[in-house]
């Protein structure tokens, strides 16, 4: 399926892909905070960096004047990216006061995600948090003596729950808390547990138990109807018209030319498409991508997920 990204969401994605002027893609050298979140295994990763204007005397005002951003993965993702750094600087906050910005803020930001994306929000709203912590162990600043508990033990000592996305028991517990998570379809969402294998969702000590103990025991589920007749006179729900082998190959076009390509060309690389058959798009990267020790990653991880969002999640992308 194709995501339904507002036009403000894809507007912040071009024009940072595209390196417009005031666009935050980019990282900082040497950085008073420095912070990363995801995996590229996992499919989405971001390094988040900023720079402060640091106050003579109390480290607890340095006030962030920039932020930047590298981040691997989706048209959400990078759009997350650009509208965490844009509220940080346009807020003239002091890193403390950063972490206020939560993932909410940037989904609406951004004019809304759809729900399936909301873990591209949670994920800059963590790296942004660990930039923090970063900072506050260079300047010196205790931050539990503030009341800022930053869950610095959660992936060192936690029980790893999902093991896909090497996601701990008290990082799940939190998040599913602090945003209000009442079903493993809204954990999946937000923060991508379960999102793979899903051996987690119903295991002892998995998704469901947390849910419970959190939020109490779910009802007795009721029984399953094999079969229901639908209601007199109900029209049957409207089905997607298939595309036509030409319109699939236009679409592909089109996401390779608006969103892929600009991000390969920027460091000097590109991408050809050779041929299309059923589901499966035969492509061969070129300039400096071709031979790359990352060509295989790049054409996972950027082409084909950009083709499964914007034309069918049924695609395969081989390399030739």
């Amino acid at each position: 399926m194709a995501w339904e990204y507002s036009e403000k969401t894809k507007q912040l994605f071009m024009d940072a892909v595209h390196g417009k002027p005031g666009t935050h893609l980019g990282e900082i050298e040497n950085p008073d905070g420095f912070g990363e979140h995801g995996s590229i295994a996992c499919g989405d990763a971001m390094r988040f960096t900023f720079r402060v204007r640091r106050h003579a005397t109390d480290p607890t005002q340095d006030v962030i004047t920039d932020a930047r951003y590298l981040t691997f993965g989706c048209t959400s993702a990078i759009a997350a990216s650009e509208a965490l750094c844009t509220l940080i600087e346009r807020g003239g906050y002091t890193p403390i006061q950063a972490l206020q910005v939560k993932n909410q803020d940037i989904v609406d930001f951004l004019e809304g995600l759809p729900k399936q994306k909301i873990h591209c929000s949670v994920m800059g709203a963590e790296a942004l948090e660990s930039a923090v912590f970063n900072w506050a162990q260079k300047r010196g600043v205790d931050l539990a003596r503030l009341g800022v508990d930053m869950h610095a033990d959660e992936q060192d000592e936690g029980r790893i729950v999902c093991k896909c996305f090497s996601l701990t028991e008290p990082y799940i517990r939190r998040k599913v808390k602090e945003l209000n998570l009442r079903t493993i379809a809204e954990i999946t969402n937000a923060i991508k547990a379960g999102g793979a294998c899903m051996a987690c969702h119903h295991v002892p000590g998995g998704l469901q138990d947390i849910l419970d103990e959190t939020w109490g025991s779910r009802r007795k589920e009721l029984p399953v109807l094999t079969q229901i007749a639908p209601l007199a006179g109900a029209a049957p729900p409207a089905e997607e018209a298939p595309l036509s082998p030409y319109q699939f190959a236009k679409k592909i076009d089109r996401a390779m030319d608006d969103y892929v390509r600009p991000i390969l060309q920027r460091d000097g690389g590109d991408v050809e498409v050779i041929d299309i058959k059923d589901t499966i798009v035969y492509c061969r990267l070129t300039g400096a991508c071709k031979g790359c020790a990352a060509s295989s990653q790049t054409l996972r991880m950027l082409v084909e997920r950009t083709l499964k969002e914007m034309v069918s999640d049924r695609i395969r992308v081989i390399d030739v």
